[in-house]
């Protein structure tokens, strides 16, 4: 007889882990993940990625939504489900405790634990120009992504991975480490966290976004680590939408346009250069950053900023 799971998740991150354990001789009997939310200018009522995937896949399990997961209701309605674990990732609430005393509550955080505890793992370990990352999955407990360890698995970080192949990377880790996890879970012994070497990472912003012309190396990094939301712009609002990393250690007149190319332009930073290729201005599409230099009559030696 097959084990049942209760999945908790939201994003991408989640469904591809979600997809895995359909996928698996384990039962989904259930999903919760947070409530559609007004998205863009129009305010369109917007599923999660998660249940959308359900939706395109014609899946017929239990769907929750609830703001809350301390509604007696909503424990009531776990209880019920009679599940052999919860397995949760990305999910977006803090498991109360009579939730986590139903089942075994697994966790799939993007990051080696103790390190990048928090909303935003996967962005740190870019922005951080972080070797490794990976996933961690753990025992939940009440307090945040400090339950004991199960397992983890790694990847290695370039100098170009960003938040979208981080993700894909990431996603593809989880979904094959939670079965495992799962396969051998009665002869797991769980690892303490260390405490010394916790780390923590708050939710994105869109603040967050804005950059100047200061380190190339360090404008590169938010580009990578927010390419997928806010994306990077500069004071003047103009959005930089595909650079490259040219040069990380001459020094420059902060934001001065030192050559223009046929498809791209290079700019010094204080520390270092990039490579702009596409920009897009306030209230406006994504353009070719040499025709919006022509458009705003700039030359080598004028600055970008």
């Amino acid at each position: 007889m097959s084990k049942k799971i209760v999945f908790m998740g939201t994003p991408d991150y989640a469904t591809v882990i979600f997809q895995e354990l359909l996928e698996s001789h384990y039962e989904v009997v259930a999903l919760f993940t947070q409530p559609d939310k007004k998205v863009g200018r129009k305010q369109i009522l917007t599923y999660p990625h998660i249940k959308q995937f359900c939706v395109d896949n014609g899946l017929s399990l239990p769907i929750y939504q609830p703001t809350t997961l301390k509604d007696e209701k909503i424990i009531n309605s776990i209880k019920s489900l009679n599940p052999d674990f919860i397995i949760v990732a990305a999910y977006g609430q803090i498991l109360p405790k009579q939730i986590l005393n139903i089942a075994p509550c697994i966790n799939l955080h993007a990051s080696l634990l103790p390190k990048y505890r928090g909303a935003s793992p996967i962005q740190s370990a870019i922005l951080n120009n972080d070797k490794y990352s990976g996933v961690t999955a753990m025992m939940m407990e009440e307090t945040l992504d400090s339950g004991d360890i199960l397992g983890f698995d790694y990847v290695k970080l370039n100098i170009n991975t960003d938040v979208l192949k981080l993700f894909n990377q990431l996603s593809n880790s989880a979904a094959s480490l939670i079965i495992d996890i799962l396969e051998r879970f009665d002869n797991i012994t769980p690892k303490k966290q260390n405490e010394a070497k916790v780390s923590f990472c708050p939710k994105i912003t869109k603040s967050d976004g804005l950059v100047s012309f200061d380190n190339s190396m360090s404008l590169y990094s938010k580009y990578k680590a927010f390419k997928y939301w806010p994306g990077i712009f500069l004071e003047s609002g103009l959005k930089l939408k595909k650079i490259s990393l040219d040069n990380s250690d001459s020094i420059n007149n902060e934001g001065e346009i030192l050559q223009i190319a046929k498809d791209h332009i290079i700019v010094g930073c204080k520390i270092g250069t990039i490579k702009i290729f596409e920009v897009q201005p306030s209230s406006k599409k994504v353009m070719s950053v040499v025709d919006y230099i022509r458009g705003a009559r700039l030359e080598v030696g004028n600055s970008l900023s």
